[in-house]
């Protein structure tokens, strides 16, 4: 009976501490916004930054988790946010309706990309979805009617005028994505995805479907990558093809890199740091360009593995080994 009650309370605690970590995270910055505690810029840095952290998510989710060399995830972002405004716009559909089914269409094509090139490894994989990405971009271009063509399309919507509100809307979505994510990695799907990314033949062997499991991790990394499509319409307001270019695709793959190849949280803190760094050594110029990529480079000379290597942060293990060391203090 003690046990069980013991196993209960720390479930609570395990449940409790990211909730209260979440709402500190997405609810105080919001309110400070609100008052200009932060300013408009700044708000729109992070914000943008959280946009970032959902799309390193989803390119992290198919090479770091799935084991699949993907640079093509910047053209499946991009079919998110125009999707999001056609279906709001053209079909005048509500702003949420039109974000969800633009990440459901995406998620489609990422299921008839998938179907014929995951059957592909390492550099053939990699070429093939670079080539998918630039496919999309040129059909972007072209269709002029729905997409305005080179000149892109505005989508003025509450988010890209409210700070406050598009913080919170994206933050509150990259909640929510992380969430679901560390949830489906326990489940017996992440277990068999995670064995197929550590060794396809051993997996194999065991009974475990490889490409079943390879075209699950994409299409779920091209869903997510909709949403952080959608999110960037949004808060951004103006979309043009070049979201899909191969520039985009490489610059969400260093996210990954640098916070740690498998490391959702490593590629959540990566796009954030990477983010505001761009925006910092603005006053450098035209040398913000040499800077940045020597920063890039030094980092992963001394930490090849990235900032969290394979490890993820956790709030629970924190709040753990604080409460330690005080009844440990208390005790002495």
């Amino acid at each position: 009976m003690v046990e069980n009650v013991t196993a209960g309370n720390r479930n609570l605690f395990g449940a409790l501490i990211p909730a209260a970590f979440a709402v500190f995270f997405t609810v105080i910055p919001s309110i400070l916004i609100k008052l200009g505690v932060i300013d408009a810029y700044v708000a729109q840095i992070i914000t943008v930054a959280g946009v970032n952290a959902i799309l390193a998510i989803s390119v992290n989710m198919v090479t770091g988790i799935t084991g699949q060399l993907s640079i093509g995830q910047a053209g499946f972002m991009a079919i998110g946010a125009y999707s999001c405004i056609f279906f709001n716009l053209n079909l005048a559909l509500p702003l949420p309706l039109a974000a969800i089914l633009g990440a459901l269409l995406t998620a489609f094509t990422g299921f008839l990309i998938g179907f014929p090139t995951l059957k592909l490894t390492g550099d053939y994989l990699a070429i093939v979805t670079l080539g998918f990405g630039e496919i999309i971009r040129v059909i972007l271009t072209n269709l002029r009617g729905v997409t305005g063509g080179a000149n892109g399309r505005q989508f003025p919507t509450v988010l890209s005028f409210l700070p406050d509100i598009s913080f919170f809307t994206v933050t509150f979505s990259l909640v929510i994505v992380v969430c679901l994510l560390q949830n489906f990695l326990r489940s017996s799907f992440g277990r068999a995805i995670l064995a197929v990314r550590e060794d396809e033949i051993a997996a194999n062997s065991c009974g475990i479907g490889v490409f079943r499991y390879k075209m699950v991790g994409f299409v779920s990394a091209s869903f997510i990558a909709g949403i952080g499509g959608a999110l960037y319409a949004m808060v951004i307001g103006f979309v043009k093809p070049d979201v899909a270019s191969f520039t985009k695709s490489i610059d969400y793959l260093i996210f990954v890199v640098l916070g740690g190849m498998g490391s959702m949280t490593g590629a959540i803190l990566a796009a954030y740091i990477l983010t505001y760094l761009q925006e910092f050594l603005r006053f450098l110029q035209d040398y913000r360009l040499l800077i940045y990529p020597l920063i890039l480079i030094a980092v992963m000379l001394r930490r090849p593995q990235g900032l969290l290597g394979m490890r993820e942060l956790s709030f629970v293990r924190l709040c753990g080994r604080i409460f330690k060391r005080k009844n440990s203090t208390a005790e002495s």
